[in-house]
């Protein structure tokens, strides 16, 4: 095989409590789809020819120096704690170290049933493979921490979900798969080595400069308060927030039904299996503190004093919303042009969402607008509107080049929610044209790109998208 991938595989030599080493289940017919050719120069990855990328990254051929394994976890889901999850329908092939000095891993998603599939099939259908790698190169491009997408794969095979769809295969690239889960499923056994043995990798893989458990906890903390305000800044909305999706990285992983918002509302949410809402977009804050809380207690378990390390924790997670109101602040400045903090900037920008709320404006068209000079078309109540612009404009009075910076932070571009369905409906049809096209304007999503406008318009009434569906 002319492909070669540069494995250094650190998780493989912890002890095999921790996973489930396997081979891929191999499929009928393998065809490459897409392969990220800058992703894979910046992984140190010599690539093959077309068909061998196909057999590799489909599941039929393991690289060299891969060491293919499924990994153990556990997870609360909606609230609800399950005590084993694991990767039910990927594999581990291994990690590199890329041409930047930073360790990732390299994961093959839809490769069939491992050791905690459970009921599933393993397998992912073509609609999920797709989406997550719009999705997740797109949020990339944004500038948000996230897990990226090196290829995709269609299998010729059918998999059955409650119809028959064509199967397809992601192979997903992230500086770990480590998630706040991966931590709970020891802790909850009352495995202490294994809790410990983790805990130290988890630093000295991600955080070499923290000391101990309480250290991770604060470097966790930073790196998903910085997140989250990511996520807001840019209107996306996770849709399935469990712990088993919350990476200790700080990166966004796991896109089952994600969405960025058009109309602007602090309650939106898109996931069909959210039915209570848990997940909506302005409650995500909320549960990334839930989500460290439980962090916190799966660590503290390995502390010689639990109830010193109790206080600690607890002081370490109430920092937290504050933390996140912070880097929104900064990123909402940023996107009306600010550069400093001054009081009343909050009430700036809260009036301006209730305004966007009220009048059911597009979130990423009417920041980018705000920047282009022409906002007012994207609201109803034109005075109230007006009278919010006076205010605005004396706050950036003193700014030096306010439109420069709110083109910087906010794009012109999003993967709109219609735009990846039909990209979904084309692609089972055999066309994979909007798919490319989507993945090139995604790339630049701070430029204008006049040639690609229609891209940046709301859906039509009938092009509305209402739910978003968990590829399982």
């Amino acid at each position: 095989m002319s492909m070669h991938i540069p494995f250094d595989n650190s998780y493989a030599r912890l002890a095999p409590s921790f996973y489930s080493k396997q081979v891929p289940d191999r499929v009928m017919s393998p065809s490459l789809l897409a392969f990220n050719t800058d992703l894979a120069q910046l992984l140190d990855i010599s690539p093959g020819d077309t068909d061998e990328m196909a057999q590799a990254f489909g599941g039929n051929v393991v690289p060299d120096g891969a060491e293919p394994l499924a990994q153990l976890y556990a997870g609360h889901q909606f609230g609800n704690y399950n005590p084993q999850l694991g990767d039910g329908r990927a594999l581990l092939l291994g990690e590199t170290i890329g041409r930047d000095g930073v360790r990732r891993d390299i994961q093959l998603k839809g490769s069939g049933r491992t050791a905690y599939s459970r009921a599933g099939d393993g397998r992912a259908w073509l609609g999920p493979v797709l989406r997550e790698y719009v999705v997740s190169e797109a949020m990339h491009a944004l500038g948000v921490p996230t897990t990226r997408a090196l290829a995709a794969v269609s299998t010729g095979e059918t998999v059955w979900r409650e119809t028959g769809l064509p199967g397809a295969v992601l192979t997903r690239v992230a500086s770990s798969h480590l998630r706040v889960g991966s931590f709970q499923i020891f802790a909850r056994r009352g495995e202490i080595t294994n809790l410990k043995a983790l805990t130290d990798y988890a630093i000295q893989r991600h955080y070499p400069e923290v000391d101990g458990p309480m250290g991770l906890l604060r470097a966790v903390r930073d790196a998903q308060a910085a997140l989250i305000a990511k996520w807001m800044a840019v209107g996306f909305i996770h849709g399935v927030m469990n712990t088993d999706n919350s990476s200790i990285s700080g990166e966004t992983i796991d896109y089952g039904p994600c969405a960025f918002m058009d109309v602007y509302h602090p309650q939106t949410l898109f996931s069909s299996i959210d039915r209570q809402g848990r997940y909506a977009y302005g409650n995500q804050p909320d549960i990334a503190v839930w989500n460290l809380a439980q962090l916190a207690t799966a660590l503290i378990q390995q502390l010689d004093d639990p109830q010193t390390g109790v206080e600690e924790a607890t002081e370490i997670v109430h920092a937290m919303p504050d933390m996140m109101q912070e880097h929104w602040l900064q990123n909402f400045r940023a996107k009306l042009g600010i550069t400093t903090a001054r009081d009343g900037d909050l009430n700036l920008i809260s009036d301006l969402l209730a305004l966007m709320a009220q009048d059911q404006s597009d979130f990423t068209n009417t920041f980018r607008s705000l920047g282009a000079g022409d906002p007012r078309d994207q609201f109803i109540d034109r005075d109230k509107f007006d009278a919010w612009e006076a205010n605005w404009k004396a706050r950036l009075q003193d700014e030096p080049d306010p439109q420069s910076l709110m083109r910087r932070s906010n794009p012109a571009f999003i993967p709109r929610n219609h735009r990846i369905e039909q990209m979904i409906t084309k692609a089972v049809e055999g066309d994979f044209t909007l798919f490319n096209r989507l993945n090139q304007v995604l790339l630049h999503p701070y430029e204008d790109q006049p040639d690609q406008a229609d891209l940046r318009h709301p859906p039509k009434p009938d092009e509305v998208v209402h739910a978003t569906f968990c590829g399982t």
